[in-house]
Parts: structure tokens; sequence; C-alpha cells
């Protein structure tokens, strides 16, 4: 089970079929305190068929192209063998994992022999059985996003996935929205926790909004895996570059996720800190002496003021003061200590 935050920067398809531009972005992912760095691992011609129109997020961040098919957009997306080869090495050599998307089993079983320690599988593939069937075959730690889907869909695939090997303590489910940019007002973040109670397992979230605050928001929430598509330059021409992140904000992301998974990392028991025990004195107050006080007076509330620092006898004790005795002349300002009264 993933104990610490796994962050996966989504790269996709943001290389543009470009190898430089794909090893800039691992760089920039590592750069960033990333674990993985994530591309897609696929076949155009055993993703859609000839005929599928695209999607109209992919229209609208595409604007220039006429063309309506997908299958011609991912053509020029896909990634060959000594693509796959050199990106490993970069990896290595940036520090940073590689993770790459399947699509199809085939494509599933490739990745499994370049070594991939961690199956992902995309929101698409939630209703693909054979699909699923070899995923749960394969018993590796597997990552599940369920864009799109509802939770009797998600019963049915984890179900596949269990039958068919995977250990429900290796399968982590990602609440997903899969729209690009998603709307603040769709990302139903509790749907998440919802996952969890309903099917026992370790959640996380896959990012498709604009901006950083919605994975922090869900780290906060208990998600153990966040997913975040980035780009060197959102202004660059491609499906996902428009609701992806820059560099610098992936950066920013990691760090506020890393200070999240701190600050809720303690034992949930309500007590000083040993950074914040220093200052109980300083911050809190005592009783001391409001006007000069002869010896032998009797204290009324007039004769009381609280006051830093926090030392002495403490202002909860209040009632036990009034009506006691001044054993000595007290003046003005004075901290009031037992030996002062009887």
């Amino acid at each position: 089970r993933i104990m610490k935050v796994l962050i996966i920067a989504e790269a996709g398809v943001n290389h543009n079929g470009d190898i430089d531009i794909a090893k800039k972005l691992i760089h920039a992912a590592a750069d960033s305190g990333a674990d993985y760095v994530k591309f897609q691992s696929f076949k155009a011609s055993k993703l859609v068929s000839e005929k599928a129109k695209k999607a109209e997020y992919q229209r609208n961040n595409l604007k220039g192209d006429r063309d309506q098919s997908q299958f011609k957009m991912l053509k020029k997306l896909e990634l060959s063998d000594d693509d796959h080869i050199a990106l490993l090495k970069e990896c290595k050599k940036a520090g940073v994992k590689f993770l790459s998307t399947a699509f199809d089993v085939e494509g599933l079983d490739y990745l499994i022999s370049l070594g991939i320690d961690l199956i992902k599988i995309p929101s698409g593939e939630i209703t693909n059985y054979p699909y699923l069937k070899r995923v749960g075959e394969l018993g590796r730690t597997t990552i599940l996003s369920t864009g799109m889907a509802d939770a009797s869909e998600i019963k049915r695939a984890t179900d596949v996935l269990i039958k068919n090997g995977l250990r429900q303590s290796d399968l982590t489910v990602l609440h997903c929205n899969t729209e690009y940019p998603t709307p603040m007002e769709d990302v139903n973040l509790k749907a998440m926790n919802s996952i969890a109670d309903e099917f026992g397992v370790s959640i996380g979230y896959s990012d498709h909004t604009l901006g950083i605050e919605v994975s922090v928001a869900a780290v906060a929430l208990g998600a153990v895996v966040i997913e975040k598509h980035f780009t060197l330059d959102r202004k660059l021409t491609g499906p996902d570059h428009a609701a992806s992140l820059e560099p610098d904000e992936l950066g920013a992301m990691v760090k506020s996720i890393r200070n999240i998974e701190l600050a809720i990392s303690g034992d949930g028991i309500k007590r000083p800190s040993s950074s914040e025990k220093k200052n109980i004195f300083v911050a809190r107050k005592s009783i001391h002496i409001a006007r000069d006080l002869e010896q032998g007076h009797l204290l009324t509330n007039e004769d009381l003021i609280p006051l830093r620092p926090g030392d002495g006898i403490s202002p909860m004790n209040w009632n036990e003061i009034i009506g006691k005795t001044v054993t000595k002349n007290l003046y003005q300002g004075h901290k009031l200590s037992a030996k002062d009264i009887e």
C-alpha cells in the first residue's frame, strides 16, 4: 500500500510527438520533485477506429486543425519502441521514475517487458474487460482512474481486477473528472472519500482542473496518489496543453503537497507541540496586583489584573484568590505568588 503521497506528473501526449520535448518534460518533472513522469503508450490503430471523431475539448484545443479525425491526431503522438528506451534512460539520468499508460493488452505486456513497476489504468479503459482481466493477472501495484464512471462501474471493474489475481491492498482508485479543464463545480471531491468507504481501497485524485488547489485539498482529505497533467508551455498546440500546469506550477504543487503531508501526519491528539511549548509563558497571563496594597488587605476583584507572562498563578484560579489576606505590602504590577497570601 502506498503511504507517502505518490505524485505522478502526467506528460501524456504533451511531447507533441517530439522526443526532445519529451526529454525536457522528464527533466521538468524531476526538477519539480514529482515521483513519476507518465507518458502514454499506444498504437493509434489499436486505440481508435479511423472514423472516431475528436472530443470537444480536443477540437477546442486544436482550433487550427480542421481535421476531425481522432486517429490522425493520435497517430502523430505515438511513441516508438526506440522512443520508450530513450525515455527510460533519460528518466534514470534525471532521477525520476518512468511510467506510461497502455490502452490495450499488448501495450500492457510491452510496458511490463520494460520493467514498469506500476500499472496505471486510464479512465477510458474502466469498461475494457480483456484489459482489466490482464491487469488483474499481472498482479502489480495498480492505480485505476474513474473519470466518467459511476459507483456501479467502479465495482464491476474492481471485481474483475480482484477476481483475476490483484490484491485489494495493491489497488488505489483515483477519483477523476474527464473534462479538460474540469469546472470547479464538477470536481465533487467528496466522491473520492465515498470511493474509500464503499470499496475499502486507497484513494487518490487525477486532477484536470486549472491550478493546484484541488490536488492539495485532495491530499488533505486523504488522497495517497495525485496525478496532474503538465506541459512546458500551455500555449503549445495539442489536445492537453491548455489544461496542464507549467513547470513552476508543478513545482509549487509538489511543495504544497509535501507540506500538507507533514501537516496531517500527526497522531490527532490535541496537546502543545514541542515547537510551541516555549511560548506558553510568553502568551498566557498570571495574576498581578492592580494597585498598591497594604499588609492584611483582603483581596477583591478590583485588586487583581491578569497580565503576561504566564509563569505565576493562573487567572483560572481567580476565585480561590479572592478573599485571601495579603501577607505583606504589595505594589501595583507585582506578580502574585503563593507566599504573598494566606
